[in-house]
């Protein structure tokens, strides 16, 4: 069978070229070549003996998803469809800033959490994306990006919950830190997670990246009807696993992402609530205007509402920014991600309240 290249961390890639006979300064020279040169072709690796490079012809690729569509918003940002199976496409995004270049990355084709704000969850779910395809999507942007352009952050941010994948998801971290191939730091590679306590505890014993939390809502009641894992994690135990992934963590701090549902959960007594909660986990606020979809059932927060909001955290001597919407124009905002999923799951179980939770299903 041809092995996926990608598909290997540094030390999956030096087992392979082991299996071939090759000593292992040969698996960082092909690591390099196709995460920094972003080679997608053996012929191009020139210090390789022509030897080896036949023998990776023979026995080897380097396959990322297949892109189906390249959308570029008014301001700039870019949002790639991209073809994973004859089934699934999923979808990742490039935000352009002065100073940083941010990708955002895919984990699932779909998502199981079914969060009610969330244009990614109405699509369902049909399975985990592998290593090769999540680190496909760096490597496709690399490729893509024109002169001046640079990736310098990463965020779990897309299609899925990335704590449901840590098989995949963890080797292709290493990749993004390792400096044999994309050399960033812990503090520019970032998971976001709806709470999923176990895929948090692993994560911060194998690979402690920075981390963000879609928190939501200040209560247990609301939380549950926003994002139906609370059901499973509530807050006090969701807190608690906050408090030891510092521990590990490369910043000192938790973001918390908060959507703004307009008369949901953006009132001024909702905003001293999240007050509370900051005194148990040193944190930083990040709200978020919600970008509507087909079918959503929510309208955003006004630009007022949000202020206020803000300034009561702000006042309390929090650490709170509001996102700026990018790439609205083109379905590219946060929560806006849907792709093409051929859904697999029972969407109904989480309509009648139990939240459908596939843990480290494998593709």
């Amino acid at each position: 069978m041809t092995a996926n290249l990608l598909e290997f961390d540094a030390s999956g890639l030096e087992r392979f070229f082991a299996g071939l006979g090759e000593k292992p300064f040969r698996s960082r020279q092909v690591l390099r070549w196709m995460h920094q040169r972003g080679a997608g072709d053996f012929a191009q690796m020139s210090d390789l003996a022509k030897s080896l490079r036949a023998n990776l012809e023979a026995q080897a690729c380097i396959a990322a998803p297949a892109v189906a569509g390249d959308t570029v918003a008014a301001d700039g940002t870019r949002k790639w469809l991209l073809k994973v199976d004859g089934a699934n496409a999923v979808e990742a995004v490039f935000i352009p800033e002065p100073r940083r270049g941010t990708l955002c990355v895919s984990s699932h084709a779909g998502c199981t959490l079914d969060c009610a704000f969330c244009s990614t969850g109405k699509q369902g779910f049909n399975r985990n994306l592998s290593t090769g395809e999540i680190i496909g999507q760096l490597w496709l942007a690399n490729r893509f990006l024109g002169a001046g352009e640079r990736i310098t952050n990463v965020v779990m941010m897309g299609m899925g919950e990335p704590c449901l994948n840590l098989d995949n998801v963890i080797p292709a971290l290493r990749l993004m830190l390792d400096d044999n191939a994309y050399g960033l730091s812990r503090r520019r590679v970032t998971v976001s997670t709806s709470g999923v306590l176990p895929g948090m505890e692993r994560l911060r014993e194998e690979c402690p990246v920075a981390l963000a939390v879609s928190l939501h809502a200040p209560t247990d009641a609301l939380r549950d009807r926003l994002v139906p894992v609370n059901r499973r994690y509530p807050l006090r135990e969701l807190l608690k696993a906050c408090r030891r992934y510092l521990d590990a963590a490369p910043r000192d701090f938790i973001t918390f992402e908060y959507v703004m549902l307009d008369g949901v959960n953006d009132g001024e007594d909702q905003a001293r609530a999240l007050v509370a909660i900051a005194g148990q986990v040193k944190s930083k606020f990040n709200l978020i205007p919600f970008n509507a979809f087909p079918g959503a059932e929510f309208r955003r927060s006004s630009p007022d509402r949000i202020r206020r909001f803000a300034d009561v955290l702000a006042r309390a001597g929090l650490t709170v920014t509001t996102r700026r919407t990018r790439g609205g124009d083109v379905d590219a905002a946060c929560g806006q991600l849907a792709g093409e999923v051929a859904d697999r799951t029972r969407r109904s179980a989480a309509h009648q309240g139990r939240p459908v939770i596939v843990l480290e299903q494998r593709p």
